[in-house]
């Protein structure tokens, strides 16, 4: 699959750089929280054994081993993610697990060149936040799949719904320039909060039979990597590595009281609250 002109240039520097190096780092932590998100994702587009699937945004390969597991030796599921970083190590994890059928491409899915009608389902877990143009990139994803191929993706709802993954940035905010208010359609983490915006991304790049539901999931992080998780991702991971060391030890200070509501017999748990979307091509 050749590649066209890359339009999400900023984000494929951050996932290229630092970004996408602490992912690396994170892996097998950031698996364990997320793992239930896998399981809703290959469930929801799960579209039978021996089929093709392509993972957008797949970062180090979990969702694409398991519906490679899942569809057998029959078919095929491609990851495709922006980041080379995550990428090589999805290819080793796949090497390393002996997952034939899973392979990996580094690309952006906004303007991949890809084969017209291939892919039985599209599936993706947090991967398709991030892009400049949604309309655009649904459309060409869409063009990917064949006709009557599923999609399935989870995407996060808004910061206020997701109390957890904002605990760091407020406890830092004292120590840390201002900072403008974000636009909420911006690229990153929450673009997707308005679920009904996501439908009508979807709607305006051709999908059918669109439905895009409320999911609250579990989710938990042991004590011990709890402070790892925070000051490793994020806003605050990136202004940890900008600023100086007395400010930084502000914030690391800081931590873990803001965090101590959450920790249960030495674990975090908290609720992640998405949108679980599925649509047809």
């Amino acid at each position: 699959m050749p590649q066209s002109a890359q339009p999400n240039t900023q984000q494929a520097a951050l996932w290229n750089d630092a970004s996408g190096k602490a992912w690396v780092e994170m892996q097998p932590i950031l698996d364990g929280v997320l793992a239930p998100f896998e399981r809703l994702v290959v469930d929801a587009g799960y579209p039978g054994e021996g089929s093709n699937v392509l993972d957008i945004g797949c970062g180090a390969g979990a969702t694409t081993l398991a519906m490679a597991r899942r569809i057998g030796d029959g078919g095929r599921c491609v990851g495709l993610d922006i980041s080379q970083p995550l990428v090589t190590l999805a290819a080793e994890r796949a090497r390393a697990d002996k997952v034939a059928n899973a392979s990996f491409e580094v690309g952006d899915a906004q303007a991949y060149a890809f084969e017209s009608g291939h892919f039985d389902a599209v599936v993706s877990r947090f991967g398709v936040m991030f892009f400049e143009d949604p309309v655009a990139a649904f459309t060409n994803i869409r063009q990917a799949a064949r006709r009557g191929g599923k999609l399935a993706f989870v995407a996060w709802r808004s910061p206020v719904e997701n109390d957890f993954m904002t605990t760091a940035a407020r406890a830092a905010a004292p120590f840390l320039p201002p900072a403008p208010a974000p636009d909420p359609e911006a690229p990153g983490q929450f673009a997707f909060a308005d679920g009904a915006r996501v439908k009508r991304i979807l709607e305006a790049s051709g999908w059918s039979s669109i439905k895009v539901e409320q999911v609250d999931v579990q989710c938990r992080i042991t004590e011990a990597n709890l402070m790892k998780y925070a000051t490793r991702l994020g806003p605050v991971g990136a202004a940890l590595r900008e600023v100086d060391q007395a400010t930084a030890e502000k914030i690391i200070t800081v931590l873990p009281a803001a965090f101590a509501p959450f920790v249960v017999a030495g674990e975090a748990r908290f609720n992640a609250a998405c949108w679980l979307a599925t649509a047809l091509a």
